[in-house]
């Protein structure tokens, strides 16, 4: 076996940082839209932060650092990456149970999201490559 193939990381934990960065990236479109004010944007007036789209736009950049920083992290076999990767898959699952009767197909594609993220780390978690500094 060459020294590559010993360092190799496994598949799993690239489709979990592949996931964390489309996630990030979603959320920095998504911020930008709160942050320009845009009409497009869902009526968010019952929400946390009531009709001020700009802390929705804070809020989802926020988001959006976590994620992708989660995902260079995990790509770097960092645990900081791991934990992020755990609760990004944890939340989605529960979101998508608390969307289960407003949006079916939604929700159901949200669990399975999560269930892979959880599943990819668990499977995972035994491996032990090159660890940046």
């Amino acid at each position: 076996m060459s020294v590559y193939e010993s360092m190799k990381r496994p598949g799993w934990l690239t489709f979990t940082a592949i996931l964390l960065f489309a996630f990030g990236t979603l959320r920095v479109i998504s911020g930008i839209m709160f942050l320009a004010d845009s009409s497009k944007v869902a009526d968010v007036t019952q929400g946390l932060f009531g009709g001020n789209v700009f802390w929705w736009g804070i809020w989802d950049l926020a988001i959006a650092a976590v994620a992708l920083t989660g995902g260079f992290s995990l790509l770097q076999n960092n645990e900081y990456g791991r934990v992020i990767g755990y609760l990004f898959g944890i939340l989605t699952i529960v979101e998508g149970f608390l969307m289960l009767f407003y949006a079916p197909w939604y929700a159901a594609f949200a669990i399975l999201v999560g269930i892979l993220v959880v599943y990819s780390l668990a499977v995972a978690a035994d491996w032990e490559g090159e660890t940046a500094t």
